[in-house]
């Protein structure tokens, strides 16, 4: 596979629909992105092949399910960096892997007067679990705050840590103005006041390479389906002690052995949580596009993304009444754009531009906390990717403007 951007589109099938009589232009990959042919396929071959439950010492097709399925897995382990494979739990995506660390680990921790601190910019998947297991546990939630121009305000997140901290969660990268958060930094100061981390890394994973070994986390949670991979399948990355010493979130067949009336064995590691029939198609397909983006480049990935980023930062300054949200600099950011413009309803412009073939989102972009305090409660985002062209960046900001 070749680094030149001007040959990824192809591998996109998607991208060849017209919708409302235009080309399709694909502004919505931080909600979800496309996926190319080799990820199809291989949920295909799955399906078309080794179609049947795993079991390693069954007949010939549940052995290749198997391996299959093993192969999957460690592939996304070392997409992110794991030195061990049963260091991954598969999940349905991001959502559940931090349900999972939520209430798996914490409700068997937290207490009355224990903190879980998070940020004012976080996505409601990394702020409802943690909510709920507070009230469940007597534990209480803190939020470090945001700046003005949608960075998280360090000082702040500093301060609020203490002996009391007992986990600290945040983005990696803001699905609202696409900032980079520095989460190494962040998670070297919660380690020093005692606290373990989770690192929520659904909108970077899929833009650059993230390594838990470097960013020094306890906990990371991503999803298949911004990076190219099938809905509905995502990861948790966890130390392998914390899995050993945490009990299962759910239980069922496969994920322990020798089951009695009154007795089990646990199954290891991240096995433990793999309650029921995996889902082992969509881990076939995950690991196929942790594989497609490696193939790719991340350094040409990142540079076309700049050069993607300068040209929208650019095109939507000069656009009357638009106010983008977050930092107005293609340095330490992704290419998702979140803004309002004046005298215009969030609904009424995606609708205006949906009718031209151009897919983009707009609501609370379930973070309302982060919007409420950069001014809004509602606003449209436009986001880009590797295959999003300077041709369609330019159509895009023609059309707002219109």
């Amino acid at each position: 596979m070749t680094s030149d951007p001007a040959t990824w589109r192809g591998h996109f099938p998607a991208l060849t629909q017209r919708i409302n009589n235009s080309p399709l232009v694909y502004l919505d990959t931080a909600a979800t992105s496309l996926r190319p042919a080799a990820v199809i396929a291989a949920i295909t071959a799955f399906y078309s092949g080794p179609n049947a439950n795993p079991g390693a010492t069954l007949h010939t097709l549940a052995r290749r399910s198997a391996e299959a399925y093993d192969g999957a897995r460690r592939e996304v382990a070392s997409f992110v960096g794991a030195t061990d494979p049963l260091e991954l739990v598969f999940t349905r995506g991001t959502t559940e892997a931090i349900n999972l660390a939520a209430f798996a680990w914490g409700l068997g921790r937290l207490g009355p007067g224990d903190e879980i601190l998070l940020t004012d910019g976080e996505h409601a998947s990394n702020m409802l679990p943690w909510q709920l297991v507070a009230e469940r546990t007597g534990g209480r939630v803190r939020y470090a705050a945001i700046t003005d121009d949608g960075h998280v305000d360090l000082a702040s997140f500093r301060n609020m840590l203490s002996s009391r901290t007992r986990i600290a969660a945040f983005s990696h990268v803001s699905n609202v103005v696409g900032l980079i958060n520095p989460v190494r930094e962040m998670c070297a100061m919660a380690r020093s006041a005692g606290a373990l981390t989770l690192v929520d890394a659904a909108q970077s994973a899929p833009h650059f390479r993230v390594n838990v070994q470097e960013i020094g986390c306890d906990f990371l949670a991503f999803s298949s389906h911004k990076m190219c991979g099938p809905m509905g399948a995502g990861a948790l990355w966890a130390r392998r002690e914390l899995l050993d010493a945490i009990s299962p979130y759910q239980a069922g067949s496969n994920m322990a052995h020798d089951v009695d009336l009154e007795a089990r064995h646990y199954s290891d590691g991240a096995l433990k949580f793999g309650a029921g029939t995996p889902n082992v198609a969509d881990a076939i397909g995950f690991a196929a596009a942790a594989r497609f983006l490696n193939t790719i480049g991340w350094e040409a990935l990142h540079q076309h993304e700049q050069e993607i980023t300068q040209r929208m930062l650019a095109g939507l300054a000069g656009v009357r009444g638009l106010r983008l949200l977050g930092a107005a600099t293609a340095r330490e950011r992704i290419g998702v754009f979140a803004f309002t413009i004046e005298n215009r309803k969030a609904a009424e412009v995606v609708t205006a531009l949906d009718a031209k073939g151009i897919a983009v989102r707009a609501g609370d972009l379930a973070a309302l906390p982060l919007l409420k305090r950069l001014g809004t409660t509602v606003a449209i985002r436009a986001s880009c990717y590797l295959y999003t062209t300077p041709a369609e960046v330019d159509r895009f900001i023609t059309a707002v403007q219109g």
